[in-house]
């Protein structure tokens, strides 16, 4: 017995006759709203912006809620990985972004030039980073924006 199944015309036209309509994003939004990032949320997302562990802090900096003050302190963490997903973060306000551009650590720095909030000004001084990586990313941003 052959695992292969060949449709008939009719069956086709049944079945696409039966698929479900594709929703656009507004319509999906519409239907299915994301909930409020309410004061209990807030909270939890605080204390996981304070927690002993690296990883748990990473998650913090990455939440596209995370208000400017945790963006700041964790922008200004010892570990390298939560400094990176600050500055990964699309949410993560030009000023802190700027700050993270003269980062120690170039994966840091490497984020911040691919973040598509840095300003102008933190650009340039990574247009100019030591690393070569760090410069070519800078240079693929700018060839890739003009495209």
């Amino acid at each position: 017995m052959s695992c292969i199944r060949f449709s008939t015309p009719a069956q086709r036209t049944q079945i696409a006759a039966m698929s479900p309509a594709m929703l656009t994003q507004e319509q999906a939004d519409t239907l299915h709203p994301a909930p409020d990032f309410g004061p209990s949320k807030q909270a939890r997302l605080r204390a996981l912006a304070g927690d002993r562990s690296a990883k748990i802090r990473e998650a913090a900096a990455l939440n596209l809620h995370l208000p400017a003050d945790l963006q700041l302190t964790l922008a200004r963490d010892a570990d390298a990985g939560v400094r990176g997903c600050v500055a990964r973060n699309a949410e993560t306000g030009a000023d802190i972004l700027g700050m993270l551009a003269a980062d120690e650590s170039d994966v840091v720095r490497g984020f911040v030039a691919l973040n598509p909030r840095t300003p102008g000004d933190a650009m340039r001084l990574l247009a100019d980073d030591a690393s070569e990586v760090i410069r070519g990313l800078v240079s693929w941003k700018a060839e890739s924006a003009t495209v």
